[in-house]
């Protein structure tokens, strides 16, 4: 079928995306077609754009929207349906088989090859393929294709083109807090980074009843957006040392949790500096292969806890709905991190993104 979607043809930052006409594949007996109402512009398909190397390609990972067509085998969803779609991976392995699909010993196969598992193209001109399937989706366009297992039947008494981000940023952040950290009442808790993920992770320590909520950024208007959201402590991290201060605030113990959201070594090791003893600091940055963290290793063999997270360690099928059902509860107000963008603009939604003009950018086909 044609579609409309925002193609890559170079890797430099400011290669634009340019918007163009390409044929979709039809459905495959556990695919599905889903028409996109909304998806969000992320960081990783910022850093993916410069990093895959794979050229032309249709990025897109926070897609959402309503089912239009299913492949014959197909029975989680209908045509009608409204659906978030989320990352890919593979059920099978000890990871995914352990409810951790998230950690999938085959995620960059599902996500990240450009293409389907058996290495077929989803998307083509009438001239060459283009690449595709980006976690399982690639969403920069007017249609999406994904496997069945990818999407997450949502309600329909929520704006369909508001959900995308829950897909990946969002769950990310609430994810990591709530799923991988499992903060509780009382505790402390410091976002190195008040972009969606961050500020994301601020809403769900407000949830999970964090008293000491520390949020650590270097633009003042990200710094009060977090105050709206629940923080308890700001710190501009341009003006003041955070780990210093996040060592006055808890009376020099640390924070039981820290999130590093900034994808910045020097950041990442403050973070690790100001979770006390037994204390746990999450990273969630996306960095390039190779790149290395410096710690202090009399501060991690005392018992601090140093881990990676990705989406948030959720399953999507669970964490989602539960994310839907206290955003209507008045309990998760992550709308109020989101601005809206034609597709047609989505150049226009890079330059907020990096700038920092816009939190969560959603662009709508």
């Amino acid at each position: 079928m044609k579609i409309t979607a925002a193609v890559i043809r170079g890797m430099e930052k400011e290669d634009p995306f340019l918007i163009e006409e390409l044929e979709l594949d039809e459905p495959r007996e556990h695919e599905v077609v889903v028409r996109i109402a909304g998806v969000g512009m992320c960081h990783t398909d910022l850093f993916s754009k410069i990093s895959l190397g794979m050229l032309p390609m249709v990025l897109g990972h926070e897609g959402s929207g309503v089912v239009e067509k299913v492949g014959s085998a197909v029975t989680k969803v209908e045509p009608g349906d409204h659906v978030v779609m989320s990352f890919g991976y593979c059920g099978k392995c000890h990871n995914c088989l352990s409810s951790h699909p998230a950690f999938c010993m085959e995620f960059a196969i599902h996500n990240a090859s450009g293409g389907r598992e058996d290495g077929s193209f989803t998307l083509r001109t009438a001239d060459e393929d283009v690449f595709g399937n980006f976690f399982a989706q690639s969403s920069f366009a007017s249609h999406a294709l994904a496997h069945e297992k990818t999407l997450v039947k949502v309600d329909k008494d929520v704006p369909i083109e508001l959900l995308g981000p829950l897909g990946c940023g969002i769950q990310t952040g609430a994810g990591t807090v709530i799923n991988a950290l499992k903060a509780r009442p009382g505790e402390s808790i410091a976002i190195f980074g008040a972009g969606t993920v961050g500020l994301s992770a601020i809403l769900a320590a407000v949830v999970c009843g964090c008293t000491k909520i520390v949020a650590v950024d270097i633009l003042p208007e990200r710094l009060e957006l977090a105050k709206k959201l629940g923080a308890t402590h700001l710190i501009n991290s341009k003006e003041e040392d955070a780990v210093d201060v996040i060592n006055k605030i808890t009376t020099n113990v640390g924070v039981d949790y820290s999130i590093e959201c900034t994808s910045n070594a020097i950041v990442a090791r403050q973070a690790v500096d100001a979770v006390r003893i037994l204390g746990t600091c999450a990273l969630v940055g996306v960095t390039m292969l190779g790149d290395e963290l410096t710690v202090d290793w009399s501060n991690v063999a005392a018992g601090r806890i140093v881990r990676g997270v990705y989406e948030g360690d959720s399953q999507p099928d669970i964490f989602i709905p539960q994310l839907i059902d206290l955003f209507k509860a008045g309990r998760f107000p992550f709308d109020k991190l989101i601005s809206y963008r034609p597709l047609s603009e989505i150049n226009e939604s890079v330059e907020d993104t990096h700038s920092g003009k816009a939190v969560k950018v959603i662009l709508k086909p």
